[in-house]
């Protein structure tokens, strides 16, 4: 079950702001702790206000018309779900669920549009959060589309995640929080087709594996997987 608190709104993204606009955020913003696959919006569903991630992760997916589910991203602690439906009044474009136990601060449709009507730094903020969505999905949708193998998208994949990890102190290795069916839902493949590919990195000595530690030993021999 889900408890509630007024909490401090700040964190990494949302202390950028001045002090006066993150207290104004304070102020308005309630915190939701929640359990492990607890479902924030729902994808069509009409949107009621932001979520901002503070601790734990978070899975955006969409559903085909197949039923089939495709994750979007995995989004991390700091970061809003929900703006671009907010902002434009739209249904909710994905459904957010959480990975973990997580704590979510809440910010009602009304408020945040009142606030950026009177802090125009929110809403630039915004405005920056809905640019950064936007060139994010038409990343994943190039990659998706354009690479011509399973083992290319997982390349792809396992490549952004070391990125992504690149200021770590173990910058070739990660946590490999999700599942093979997640992994496949993230690449458009079953997860035994995940599992065959991951066996075959292994062999091909591509990957590294213990327990959920994954390790990438040579970052350009999985690099030369993916197409120019």
């Amino acid at each position: 079950m889900a408890t509630h608190s007024v909490n401090n709104l700040q964190n990494k993204n949302i202390c950028d702001l001045p002090p006066v606009v993150a207290e104004a955020l304070e102020q308005e913003a309630v915190t939701t702790t929640y359990p492990t696959g607890a479902v924030l919006f729902a994808e069509g569903q009409v949107p009621r206000g932001i979520f901002v991630v503070r601790r734990g992760r978070v899975k955006l997916s969409i559903c085909g018309s197949d039923g089939r589910t495709l994750i979007l991203r995995m989004v991390e602690a700091g970061h809003p779900l929900g703006v671009a439906a907010v902002v434009s009044g739209r249904q909710y474009e994905a459904t957010a669920e959480t990975q973990e136990p997580s704590e979510i601060s809440f910010l009602r449709q009304s408020d945040l549009l009142r606030l950026m009507r009177l802090h125009g730094d929110l809403a630039l903020w915004v405005t920056q959060h809905i640019s950064q969505d936007y060139a994010s999905t038409c990343r994943e949708i190039r990659d998706l589309i354009l690479s011509d193998s399973a083992s290319e998208k997982l390349a792809r994949l396992l490549v952004g995640w070391l990125d992504q990890n690149s200021a770590s102190n173990h910058p070739s290795q990660m946590k490999l929080v999700l599942t093979h069916e997640e992994i496949g839902q993230m690449i458009g493949t079953s997860r035994e087709t995940v599992s065959r590919l991951f066996a075959g990195f292994k062999k091909q000595r591509l990957i590294q594996q213990s327990g959920s530690t994954l390790v990438i030993p040579n970052r350009l021999a999985l690099e030369s997987l993916i197409a120019v």
